[in-house]
């Protein structure tokens, strides 16, 4: 045999044999699956020295602490780059957030003209508690001017922010924000419920998955009719106040003598040392007379700014005289166009040329929310009814 043969003959056990000391380090599996690859695309017009030799540079650019600085940059670079990725959803959170509240917004999204953002809650406190303070409203970031005519809702954000997880607060599973409240009303089997006999006094709650397991056992369906008709009784009460109030309604729209019309608050300031918000309407005509209404926050209390409770309250006036007392059955309901939540509430008056104005009554709003939904508006547009009870 010649030397050429035996030189050729020699060399995949050469390969083999250099192979060894590299198959030690820590990326032997990566190389040796590498090598194997690359000797099954090579093909038979190239030979195994080639394919030995790409693996050989791939486990040292993997494995080898000795490798070039420049290699050790690109793998430490990929693997700062897959950790990152799981990180994006934390830092969507921090650039979608609210400025003020850091939170992300659950509806409307609103931006200064700067582009900082602001959930629709937090925007119209900002404006409740200037007009409130009588100041202009300003970004919580940039301090621009921010009002309803000057910011626009962002609805790029609102829809970022409906596709970001969020935490099912039964379940702790994740879910788009947008399906999150479909699936705890409705999907969750951890959801809070309610048994089927709370009509005749059951007082269970508890998760849905337990729900047929608890209706098979309770006993409610079991008492006597006696039993019943006490627990019966008690949810007849609170009932029945509803019905009372919608009875006086239905009666009163009976009347003869019934009139309403828009009225339209506007904020003026009192002339104190320390100036305080009132509301008031222009004249308006009713039933032939003419009147007046007035509005005050949290009863004219020296600082509501300071107070997270808000409440409106307000008075009617009688601006014309009239030959003989009048006797009076009226409310305030949401104007045509509000979508602030309002209770119907009838109070009475009768009116005098010596008596022409009511004590300050609540309105009766829902909650602190609605209010500041009021005192963001520029003027607050209400629905007044008047009905004149003849004797």
């Amino acid at each position: 045999m010649s030397g050429a043969e035996e030189a050729g003959g020699g060399g995949p056990a050469a390969g083999s044999a250099g192979a060894v000391p590299v198959a030690a380090g820590p990326g032997a599996a990566a190389g040796q699956a590498a090598a194997a690859a690359l000797g099954e695309a090579a093909g038979p017009g190239l030979p195994d020295e080639a394919g030995l030799a790409g693996a050989r540079q791939l486990q040292e650019a993997a494995g080898d602490p000795d490798a070039p600085p420049k290699k050790r940059l690109r793998t430490a670079e990929a693997a700062e780059a897959a950790a990152g990725s799981g990180k994006l959803e934390e830092r969507l959170y921090s650039v979608l957030c609210c400025t003020v509240c850091l939170d992300l917004p659950k509806a409307s999204v609103y931006q200064c003209t700067n582009g900082h953002l602001m959930c629709a809650g937090c925007f119209i406190h900002l404006l409740a508690d200037a007009r409130l303070k009588e100041e202009q409203a300003t970004c919580p970031n940039c301090r621009c001017e921010i009002s309803k005519s000057l910011c626009c809702r962002n609805l790029a954000v609102e829809k970022a922010v409906s596709e970001l997880p969020s935490e099912c607060g039964f379940c702790l599973r994740q879910f788009p924000r947008s399906l999150l409240e479909r699936h705890q009303k409705e999907e969750c089997q951890d959801r809070v419920t309610q048994c089927k006999y709370k009509r005749i006094g059951c007082p269970w709650h508890g998760p849905f998955h337990e729900l047929t397991v608890h209706e098979a056992a309770c006993a409610h369906p079991t008492k006597t009719g006696n039993e019943l008709m006490e627990i019966l009784d008690e949810m007849d009460q609170s009932h029945r106040k509803e019905m009372q109030l919608y009875n006086s309604i239905f009666s009163l729209l009976s009347f003869e003598k019934i009139g309403y019309t828009e009225v339209q608050f506007r904020p003026y300031r009192t002339d104190d040392f320390i100036t305080r918000l009132y509301y008031e309407t222009p004249r308006f005509t009713v039933l032939n007379q003419t009147w007046v209404l007035k509005a005050r926050v949290n009863d004219s209390e020296r600082n509501p700014n300071l107070s997270c409770k808000r409440t409106l309250s307000f008075q009617l006036l009688l601006k014309s005289k009239v030959t003989a007392p009048l006797e009076c059955s009226f409310l305030l309901l949401k104007g045509p166009y509000d979508d602030v939540k309002i209770s119907p509430v009838i109070y009475h008056f009768v009116f005098t040329n010596e008596s022409n104005e009511t004590d300050y009554v609540p309105l009766p709003i829902v909650d602190s929310v609605e209010c500041n939904k009021l005192l963001a508006a520029k003027n607050i547009n209400l629905r007044l009814f008047l009905f004149q009870i003849q004797k």
